[in-house]
């Protein structure tokens, strides 16, 4: 189907969002705790924090991980990411009306 790859994408950035989330809420906090406290599998946790990691929004420590050294600078445009990513839907969604 034509948005699989989308609903995928967003699914996957839902997911590194919450486990980003609760390292911000709970730093430092271990692979086996978040995948507690997100109901994910660990593998899914694992590759969610290697993905943050890469992204300099989370660093690994002897504890767990805990905050990178560009979460703040992501979360002060992450308003301004989502609004550009929802102009968009709407520009797809009206390109699909004009086809009906």
């Amino acid at each position: 189907m034509l948005f699989d790859q989308v609903k995928g994408e967003l699914e996957l950035t839902e997911r590194h969002l919450l486990v980003l989330k609760k390292v911000i809420e709970s730093e430092p906090i271990g692979i086996l705790k978040l995948s507690e406290e997100t109901n994910m599998p660990t593998h899914k946790v694992r590759y969610s924090l290697r993905v943050l990691e890469q992204e300099r929004l989370i660093k690994p420590s002897a504890h767990g991980a805990v905050v990178g050294e560009d979460v703040k600078e992501f979360l002060s445009s992450f308003e301004n990411e989502i609004d550009g990513i929802m102009k968009k839907a709407k520009l797809v969604r009206e390109i699909g009306k004009s086809i009906e």
